[in-house]
């Protein structure tokens, strides 16, 4: 990929950091950086640590050891909804819809974070509340436009395929107009189809949004095709750092993870 004109500054970075569950431990010193712009994978064998570092970029976790620094400046202590705040959106690897909700409604929600006017203002729906709401649904209208979603936007998304949920569920993450997307398995359980699409809605989004994106995602073909880096985790350690190709040659890396299989 041509990195020139696209990949900034570091936009947050993971000093050191340590997570232990009980006498387990699941991250240990992993120090890595994630630059405005890019698309930075997170790959390693089941149990090497991947989401407990996406859990703790996001809040979600508190490591015992080490530090999150955010745009230049280190993060305290925060709930997953403060780091939202700061432009951080997320998916998941058990898909976690509304599933009553139709699809429009589920893009709605994601942009919660951003609300502003309060309850009483949203009951009577007038003025701020008003202005508000249809600016929301502009946002959430472009983004069924961009993931060519149409003609599902009423349909609750109960009902849809897996493959389209998870096409759903990025568009609740994008309408949180995210600095940093973070993507956990967007591809799993998807057809060969279904991860061409995704595979082009996320280079779209990272091209056409600017947005820059880590993910976890078990096909290393996809891996190597979509990222601008990757980091390799193993039992909770770092193994290697680089572009696709220094990962592709790592002899530790082919070792632990490329040249042996690992169930999905």
């Amino acid at each position: 990929m041509d990195q020139d004109n696209r990949i900034g500054d570091t936009l947050l970075e993971v000093k050191n950091i340590s997570l232990s569950f009980g006498g387990v431990k699941a991250l240990t010193d992993i120090s890595f950086d994630i630059k405005e712009g890019e698309i930075r994978a997170i790959i390693g064998p089941n149990g090497a640590g991947k989401s407990s570092m996406l859990n703790v970029i996001n809040g979600f976790y508190h490591p015992q050891e080490g530090e999150v620094w955010f745009r230049g400046k280190k993060r305290e202590s925060m709930k997953p909804y403060q780091v939202a705040r700061q432009g951080v959106a997320r998916t998941f690897q058990n898909i976690a819809l509304f599933k009553g909700m139709s699809t429009l409604d589920n893009l709605m929600t994601g942009c919660i974070t951003h609300m502003k006017t309060n309850i009483f203002l949203q009951a009577i729906w007038k003025g701020p509340a008003e202005r508000e709401e249809l600016e929301f649904r502009e946002r959430v209208e472009h983004i069924i436009d961009f993931l060519g979603i149409q003609a599902i936007r009423k349909t609750p998304v109960g009902r849809l395929p897996y493959g389209m949920q998870k096409r759903v569920e990025l568009g609740r993450a994008l309408a949180a107009q995210p600095k940093l997307l973070l993507l956990d398995e967007p591809m799993a359980g998807m057809n060969l189809e279904e991860k061409e699409d995704m595979s082009r809605f996320i280079l779209d989004v990272n091209d056409e949004f600017g947005t820059t994106i880590t993910l976890i995602e078990h096909d290393i073909g996809v891996v190597m095709d979509l990222s601008d880096r990757i980091v390799v985790l193993d039992y909770g350690c770092k193994l290697a750092d680089g572009t696709p190709d220094v990962v592709r040659n790592d002899q530790a890396v082919i070792d632990a993870y490329l040249g042996v299989s690992h169930d999905d």
